[in-house]
């Protein structure tokens, strides 16, 4: 490959088309968990606890592996990141294809996927994308590597659920392992990404070290409130893309249409991430992020109190789908707003990090509480609940750059 070549691809349109098709696998791989859940349970006759725990500690470790994945990339590079990640990410869904205990499924579905994932995710792949824009850019192409999620979402859980029919889920995993490793040549554009050498908008935020930024960080309300936000937003996402299938066959609905749910929320969150950068771009993050979380609980509330029919499923599945990752440029945005982008593969990763544990609660208090109780119903309240905290703590947040606080 020429000089000249070797520029195109690192140019910023192949660095956002990259990071789409990155975050397309991650979260469509990652987002196909719950279809598992009902062949798995049958055919190795595990509860649907075992199965949460294994995809609550995925979660987890993919949220607490995001600040150590952002803060590597920020200072190595992130496609040597993206390479080491998406060869985890490949051997543990090799494992779940041929685990047959509680155990392993936890090391390969869960510790593996997780730590995979946490490398390979959005955390990383915004941060090098906000960095190779300009500002006024930023939002807007934020926007559209967050789509790359629902495109994952809505084409390979469609595709996933086809295989399992067919294929079984062994076989499901095995093709997913294979699939994976196409995250390897995507991670070409970003070969000279390094969070502390090629920035935008580095210029006033030199001299500032990774521990002084954190530190900083901690001590704004705004950045604190913005990651408490953020576990709501773990706690409804991951509940919803593992327990919803299950949840709409306990109400009636065949696995097929159960599928086709969690397919319609990635197809309408296409266009929700979508908009959600370009609308953050010309109106208040903060305000935006409010809305959308107190919209969440309006759907969720329709969702378990509305008939369970195909036609009125799907449609609240478009709503929530709307309402789903729009949270996440928008969110990004607001850390880069208030510290720049020097370390946001750090700070982005430590809001994420937040995330996944309320991701981790949500999917293991639904499989618990589904033991327990015999239904879902208890976690879908505590969502609509937590959906209107979320949205009242957003109202504070400052939105312009802050000021160092240990200065």
């Amino acid at each position: 490959m020429t000089e000249r070549q070797q520029a195109i691809w690192r140019t910023a349109a192949f660095v956002i088309a990259s990071g789409a098709l990155i975050a397309a696998l991650n979260f469509g791989l990652r987002g196909s968990f719950g279809l598992f859940q009902r062949p798995m349970m049958e055919t190795l006759s595990w509860s649907s606890a075992t199965f949460s725990w294994a995809i609550a500690i995925q979660n987890l470790l993919w949220g607490f592996g995001q600040p150590f994945a952002g803060a590597i990339a920020d200072k190595f590079g992130t496609a040597r990141v993206i390479v080491g990640g998406t060869l985890i990410y490949a051997l543990g869904l090799y494992l779940t294809a041929v685990t047959t205990t509680p155990l392993g499924f936890i090391l390969s579905a869960g510790i593996l996927v997780g730590l995979g994932a946490s490398t390979t995710g959005l955390g990383v792949i915004l941060s090098a994308v906000g960095r190779a824009v300009t500002e006024r850019q930023r939002s807007f192409a934020m926007g559209i590597a967050t789509a790359g999620n629902s495109v994952g979402q809505f084409a390979i859980v469609a595709v996933g659920h086809s295989l399992i029919d067919g294929f079984g889920w062994q076989t499901t995993a095995l093709l997913f392992a294979v699939m994976s490793m196409a995250m390897i040549p995507l991670a070409l554009p970003f070969s000279r990404d390094k969070g502390s050498g090629n920035a935008v908008d580095i210029a006033g935020e030199e001299g500032r070290t990774l521990l002084a930024t954190l530190n900083d960080a901690w001590r704004q309300r705004s950045y604190v409130l913005l990651t408490a936000g953020f576990f709501v937003c773990g706690f409804h996402v991951a509940f919803i893309v593992t327990h919803l299938p299950a949840y709409l066959q306990d109400r009636g609905l065949t696995p097929s249409w159960s599928a086709w749910a969690l397919a319609v929320i990635g197809f309408a969150n296409l266009f929700g991430a979508f908009g959600s950068g370009i609308l953050g771009g010309i109106y208040s993050k903060r305000l935006l992020l409010s809305g959308i979380y107190f919209a969440r609980s309006v759907a969720i509330l329709a969702l378990i109190t509305l008939p369970a029919s195909p036609s009125v499923v799907m449609i609240i599945c478009a709503v929530i789908g709307l309402l789903w990752l729009s949270t996440v440029p928008l969110t990004s945005g607001l850390v880069a707003v208030m510290f720049g982008t020097r370390y946001m593969g750090t700070l982005v990763g430590v809001v994420t990090a937040s995330h996944q544990v309320g991701a981790f609660f949500g999917v293991l208090l639904g499989g618990y509480f589904r033991d327990v109780t015999g239904s879902y119903d208890l976690l879908w309240w505590m969502g609509i609940v937590l959906g209107i905290f979320a949205a009242l703590i957003h109202l504070p947040i400052r939105e312009h750059r802050l000021a160092p606080a240990t200065a």
